[in-house]
């Protein structure tokens, strides 16, 4: 990301600017009521943003839901963010899949495109250079589902929209790292 945030100090020598980060947080929480709240109650109360907010019951019979939260800040505040959510009672783990190095990161949109004639035949041709899949379809409208890197789909939405681009719903980010071992509690 190539923002940048001033900061101020009192040492000449210090740095009068740091490079914003967008990082995926993974938290292990207890999937109890209130929990999430807790979680962005932290972010709010602070003035972090959320980028992406994804949530899902990772283990049943444990009762785990694992939270992928996508948020910009500078490293220190990143690592503020890790520290403060560490300390939640029902969180069990905090992964920074940015840093983990080994991680996959994907996303799932369904986009909704309008067109007849030639603007339909470009829609789909686009669509299967992009390997989504059509999962409806009218006489005048087709509704396609991507999954892939948050750039790729941010890609096939700009292409759409001069075909006739209507409506997108996204999932947010959900991330999990390699190898045979899970995460860590």
């Amino acid at each position: 990301m190539n923002a940048q945030t001033p900061t101020t100090s009192h040492y000449p020598a210090a740095p009068t600017a740091q490079k914003l980060e967008a990082h995926t947080l993974s938290v292990l929480v207890d999937n109890e009521p209130g929990v999430l709240a807790r979680v962005i109650g932290l972010f709010s109360g602070r003035g972090y943003n959320i980028e992406s907010l994804t949530v899902s019951e990772t283990e049943h019979a444990k009762h785990l839901s694992l939270i992928t939260i996508v948020t910009t800040g500078t490293p220190m505040v990143i690592e503020q963010i890790k520290n403060q959510l560490d300390r939640l009672v029902p969180v069990h783990s905090v992964v920074d899949m940015t840093t983990a190095g080994n991680a996959i990161e994907r996303e799932l949109a369904m986009v909704k495109v309008r067109g007849k004639g030639e603007h339909r035949v470009e829609a789909l041709r686009l669509a299967d250079a992009f390997r989504a899949r059509v999962i409806d379809a009218s006489t005048e409208s087709f509704i396609f589902e991507i999954t892939g890197k948050s750039d790729k789909i941010e890609q096939f939405i700009e292409m759409m929209l001069p075909l006739g681009l209507v409506e997108v719903s996204r999932t947010g980010i959900v991330a999990i790292t390699r190898g045979p071992d899970g995460m860590q509690r």
